[in-house]
């Protein structure tokens, strides 16, 4: 696996297959989560119940439940207007988008309020389902599931800053740690303790953390969760110009954010209403998510930062999965699931995981499971021109979606799919991106991608063809051995040339064809 800098890291224990059977067979029942939260309320479908979910569709409505509850206790009744039709409004939608299942959750908000009761029977009246209200301890478990869902056994400690708290949990690889707190420092509060002035936000901010927090003792890695977190990520990626603009998986120094964090929460409106990156919408809470992520940091010392598009609805619906399920690599579900529907011969793709296997005799588990992403991935842009398709699948894959994935490992693969249509490696789509691939690391994506484009062409895409040859890389030549009773094989000037191109990567002189 490639990490942060580029090197490899092993990962133990991870081994699984592509399975076309499986994913064609996959009963697509959407799923549909409503989160009603102290500034928002929020609906995703999700295509379905999955260790990979995508997002079919996203809305919410802002409500401001919680605005005001810090001085009277109470809902207002405007909001809870707002936050009962705004349910109503999303249940329909889901419905009629076929959701198999609606859940809907609320946190700190409902929770804090001596009426949030009204408001969890306005609404099971006015929708006819009942509302799950989390506590503290559960709103922190959930949020940490969702950063274990988005990423590959993950370790260190998750904070979701959310409208009305911040919850903090440890993530220990496939489940959460013991230690966990909730605490009144969401957005909105943090926003009230600003007017009066900085410096003393800052000093009440210390004195609630202060003995509170779960101690750093795993990996000195903290996940960063929530709206306000993702857009303080957005600015800093502006601000230093970083390779790729992906929220999700981006790693940052924990001394460069909390340097960055300080300048956002003393500046003015205006600058921050200026800054690059930066949603319309998220310029009034940034400073509060700075100032909040600033105090973290001094309090945990953690080495890195990593922002998760995942959370506490990522979280709930990983929690409804088997156990067998939870276990599986959620790149791989996601590129298959992704990749194989739409492919010439879906079972192409493991044919090209067997024909790729021998190319890399030094290669890691990390690494196998990028191949194999890669491989399900191979015939995606097969109905593109020829003339876009190299250029179209780097672009889509960087910024698709995909989760248990670092940003150097999602431009590998990207690198990957570039050359396996022809992509040539000096060419300009793949910058600044490539910057984060040491030069051997694009060399084997090349090789990888390179190989991948050869057992298409000469296989036609047909599997069974694919497993009659084999691919030998020897000192001075690529040589492509071909099993007896394969003289249908063909032996093609298109394959030459491919051939020739993965020669010329290796660095080998020639290219055989043969009989094995």
């Amino acid at each position: 696996m490639l990490d942060a800098t580029g090197q490899r890291a092993d990962l133990t224990g991870l081994h699984q297959e592509l399975d076309p059977d499986e994913v064609l067979a996959a009963d697509h029942a959407h799923y549909a989560v409503i989160d009603i939260g102290s500034n928002s309320v929020r609906l995703v479908v999700y295509n379905d119940l999955g260790r990979a979910p995508l997002p079919r569709f996203n809305e919410k409505s802002l409500c401001g439940l919680g605005s005001g509850l810090d001085k009277t206790g109470e809902l207002a009744a405007g909001p809870m207007a707002c936050t009962v039709q705004a349910a109503h409004r999303f249940c329909a939608i889901a419905e009629a988008m076929g959701a198999s299942r609606i859940d809907i959750i609320a946190t700190e908000a409902v929770r804090r309020a001596t009426n949030g009761e009204n408001l969890i029977k306005a609404i099971r009246k006015r929708t006819g389902r009942e509302l799950r209200l989390l506590s503290g301890s559960e709103e922190a478990h959930f949020a940490t599931l969702g950063v274990i869902s988005g990423f590959y056994r993950p370790k260190g400690l998750v904070g979701d800053m959310g409208g009305g708290s911040l919850e903090v949990a440890e993530a220990l690889e496939d489940h959460v740690g013991e230690r966990s707190v909730s605490l009144p420092l969401g957005a909105l509060p943090v926003e009230a303790m600003l007017e009066d002035s900085a410096e003393s936000a800052k000093r009440q901010i210390d004195e609630v953390m202060k003995g509170q927090l779960p101690p750093l003792l795993t990996k000195p890695v903290f996940y960063a969760v929530g709206g306000g977190w993702r857009a303080l990520a957005r600015a800093h990626m502006e601000s230093v110009n970083a390779p790729l603009k992906v929220a999700h998986g981006y790693d940052v120094d924990a001394n460069d954010l909390r340097s960055f964090a300080k300048l956002v929460w003393k500046m003015t409106p205006e600058k921050i209403s200026a800054l690059p990156g930066v949603p319309g919408r998220r310029a009034k809470t940034l400073p509060a998510a700075a100032l909040v992520m600033d105090r973290l940091l001094k309090n945990l010392r953690p080495e890195r930062v990593v922002f998760s598009a995942l959370g506490l609805r990522e979280g709930w619906l990983y929690s409804r999965l088997s156990p067998a399920l939870r276990q599986r690599d959620p790149l791989i579900e996601g590129t298959q699931a992704f990749g194989l529907p739409i492919a010439r011969v879906p079972a192409f793709a493991p044919a090209l995981v067997r024909w790729t296997e021998s190319l890399f005799p030094d290669e890691t588990a990390g690494e196998r499971r990028l191949r194999l992403a890669a491989c399900a991935l191979s015939d995606m842009a097969w109905a593109d021109h020829a003339d876009v398709k190299a250029h179209q699948c780097f672009a889509r894959v960087v910024h698709f979606p995909f989760i248990g994935v670092t940003h150097t490992e999602r431009v590998f693969i990207a690198a990957t799919l570039h050359a396996r249509y022809g992509g040539k490696p000096d060419d300009a789509c793949l910058q600044p991106a490539l910057s984060l691939l040491t030069p051997a690391v694009h060399r084997r994506a090349q090789i990888l991608g390179r190989a991948m484009q050869l057992g298409h062409r000469f296989s036609g895409s047909v599997p069974g063809i694919l497993d009659m040859a084999r691919l030998r890389i020897t000192a001075d030549a690529v040589r492509l051995e071909v099993a007896e009773g394969s003289e249908d094989v063909p032996d093609s000037d298109a394959v030459q040339i491919r051939m020739k191109q993965l020669a010329k990567i290796l660095g080998v002189p020639k290219t055989e064809f043969a009989g094995a």
